[in-house]
């Protein structure tokens, strides 16, 4: 298993969820993997912690994505744990699903302040390390960038905003060995899911109904398909919106 060795990758938000099992399984093939996180530090500890504990490397640092200065310390971390960096996954994220009556400054703000600028400002920043060698960039999107859902508006509105970066960035870096994709995840079963209460509701068992595979998605799916993405397998894609969401339609 060793289709990232050697590579050092970040993973934002990768303390719970599709980003903890991305990390997970970076480790798993090779990679040397930062665990970021903005709150959540006894899971992002148990994430390096179950990543060593099978031979692995992992280290976790604290950082808003949203931030400036905490993205320009993530960076720096990096360098002075790896040295270099090769694999970018802008995972953090945040949803909040309101009618527009209930959509307020503050939560449009947050959501795009994570979801979209923090994107930026890691792209950005990732690029000082990348060099002269290039590097990857994985955009963690979701499907409903293309097909939004009633009282989501704002939250589409950031991930589609989000694969506009991926098809622009993918020719702003002609030349440069330098490659970026989005992966669109259908409905996952994650700790944010069913906290929100989604897991067991007739929407859930409505949204599995237009799943032609026939279930909800599992963080490892996601994981599985970014890993491929991140290698040398996936070399010849750039510029991309892939979904993986067991063919889900309709909704």
């Amino acid at each position: 298993m060793d289709k990232l060795k050697n590579k050092v990758a970040i993973i934002t938000g990768a303390s719970k969820g599709i980003g903890a099992s991305i990390a997970r399984y970076f480790a798993a093939e090779g990679a040397k993997v930062i665990v970021n996180y903005a709150s959540s530090k006894e899971d992002a500890d148990k994430v390096v912690q179950s990543i060593t504990e099978n031979d692995g490397t992992a280290v976790p640092v604290q950082g808003d994505v949203s931030k400036e200065s905490d993205v320009a310390r993530i960076l720096e971390e990096t360098k002075k744990a790896f040295g270099s960096l090769d694999i970018l996954v802008n995972n953090a994220g945040i949803y909040q699903y309101a009618p527009i009556e209930q959509v307020s400054t503050e939560s449009f703000h947050q959501q795009f302040n994570i979801n979209v600028l923090g994107s930026l400002l890691m792209i950005q920043a990732s690029l000082q390390l990348f060099g002269d060698k290039g590097g990857n960039i994985i955009n963690i999107s979701s499907g409903v960038s293309k097909t939004p859902l009633p009282t989501g508006s704002v939250y589409s509105a950031t991930k589609a905003a989000l694969d506009a970066i991926t098809v622009s960035l993918s020719k702003e870096f002609s030349g440069r060995n330098i490659r970026i994709n989005s992966i669109l995840p259908g409905g996952v079963e994650t700790e944010g899911s069913r906290s929100a209460g989604f897991i067991g509701t007739e929407a859930e068992k409505n949204l599995i109904a237009h799943t032609p595979l026939g279930r909800i998605g599992q963080p490892e799916d996601i994981a599985k398909a970014v890993v491929f993405i991140a290698s040398d397998d996936a070399a010849w894609i750039t510029g991309e919106m892939i979904s993986v969401s067991g063919g889900i339609y309709g909704l």
